[in-house]
């Protein structure tokens, strides 16, 4: 089912591509997706995986690409009502454009499409405790985007099978902007990497069990 989905999604980025000659769907050059991004969607086929207290509603504030194609995402939750800044270092798996981490369980993302001055969507699949739910993630390099790239994104959506109720615009909601590049968002921050995290002060043994095993 997620083979057929997965050709599905492949077969929507080809007829898009047509239309848009600067969307990049294969071959990515990695190191263009390095800056500053904003978190514009989030969708899932697990509606409380978006939902407020999830470490799954997160938001983006940069990607930064390495000479061996690794990145490090740099992004914010929300914890008991605060801005926690958290940065990921994520492996390149044996094919281009696709990545592996531990986040909430083992993290498999691939990038579906990029416009790299100005989106990128992803789609991801979390494996924890023999469960499994799926996202998919819209950024840009503005705050904002048009109507008609939300509209794509919905469509997506369709195709793997995300209910649109299931589709958050963060452009509505508390992004932590107040939080991007700030002392006290770094003061908070968390950086894992294959697991393991080193916290620049403490954080609660709550907050640290939530950002593995939610």
């Amino acid at each position: 089912m997620k083979l057929l989905l997965l050709c599905l999604g492949l077969t929507l980025v080809c007829a898009h591509d047509e239309g848009n000659p600067a969307v990049v769907t294969s071959n990515f050059d990695i190191s263009k997706i390095s800056g500053g991004w904003y978190t514009i969607l989030l969708a899932s086929d697990d509606k409380e995986r978006i939902e407020e207290n999830s470490v799954m509603r997160s938001f983006m504030e940069s990607i930064q690409a390495w000479d061996d194609n690794s990145l490090t995402l740099k992004f914010h939750v929300k914890v008991n009502g605060e801005c926690t800044e958290i940065s990921l270092f994520c492996t390149q798996a044996n094919e281009n454009g696709v990545y592996n981490v531990i986040y909430a369980g083992f993290v498999t993302f691939r990038i579906i499409e990029v416009v790299y001055n100005d989106y990128i969507i992803f789609h991801l699949i979390n494996f924890n405790n023999k469960q499994t739910f799926e996202m998919l993630i819209l950024l840009a390099r503005k705050p904002d985007v048009s109507p008609k790239l939300k509209e794509r994104f919905e469509e997506l959506c369709k195709k793997y099978q995300i209910a649109e109720e299931n589709i958050l615009d963060a452009t509505k909601v508390d992004r932590c902007l107040q939080a991007r590049g700030s002392h006290e968002a770094q003061d908070s921050r968390l950086v894992m990497s294959d697991g393991e995290g080193l916290a620049q002060r403490p954080l609660s043994s709550n907050t640290i069990r939530a950002l593995y095993h939610e």
